[in-house]
């Protein structure tokens, strides 16, 4: 069981967000909605009020195995606008922890150069964002400890990519299979 944050801004992307967190925890790890902001009611892009289970200041970051970046707008901007947030998500690349980006939320690991060198895919039309890397036109791409994907059309495939890297092909296909989901 890994330990994973999935971080909330104001106006995240409620499908990219909840379907990795929902498909994480069949997976049985341990997936913390994290608030970026001083409530922990925080309301997707679509007005859908979510409550986070803990405030960011209040996580461990150190026990934590993995961070995804749900994307959305304004979401992904408030996600860029915090600076504890950019400068995690540079240690976690250092220590090669896994990052999952997801949407526009990739454009903030290419402003970060961490996509330097790396295959990745954002939402279309976003690409330029994602500064000095080799951007695909796949759903999702891995690239050693990130993972990239396109957007709301891709995010079950997403986490199920997640749950391959974390726990390997075997039970990322039971799980798609438990789902009933079909590429």
């Amino acid at each position: 069981m890994k330990k994973i944050t999935v971080c909330l801004a104001e106006g995240f992307e409620e499908v990219e967000a909840l379907s990795v967190i929902d498909l994480l925890r069949r997976a049985g790890h341990d997936v913390v909605m994290v608030s970026m902001k001083d409530d922990l009611m925080v309301s997707g892009a679509h007005g859908i009020p979510v409550k986070a289970d803990q405030f960011y200041r209040a996580v461990n970051f150190d026990e934590i195995d993995m961070i995804v970046l749900p994307g959305g707008m304004p979401g992904t901007t408030n996600l860029e606008d915090h600076e504890e947030l950019k400068a995690l998500l540079q240690k976690f690349n250092e220590e090669k922890k896994m990052i999952g980006a997801i949407c526009a939320a990739p454009m903030i690991l290419g402003h970060l150069n961490l996509l330097k060198g790396k295959k990745a895919v954002c939402y279309p039309g976003m690409e330029k964002e994602l500064l000095g890397a080799d951007v695909k036109k796949k759903s999702v791409v891995v690239d050693g400890n990130i993972i990239t994907s396109r957007g709301v059309g891709t995010a079950l495939e997403f986490a199920l990519t997640i749950v391959k890297c974390l726990d390997g092909k075997d039970k990322a296909e039971k799980l798609a299979k438990d789902i009933v989901y079909k590429k």
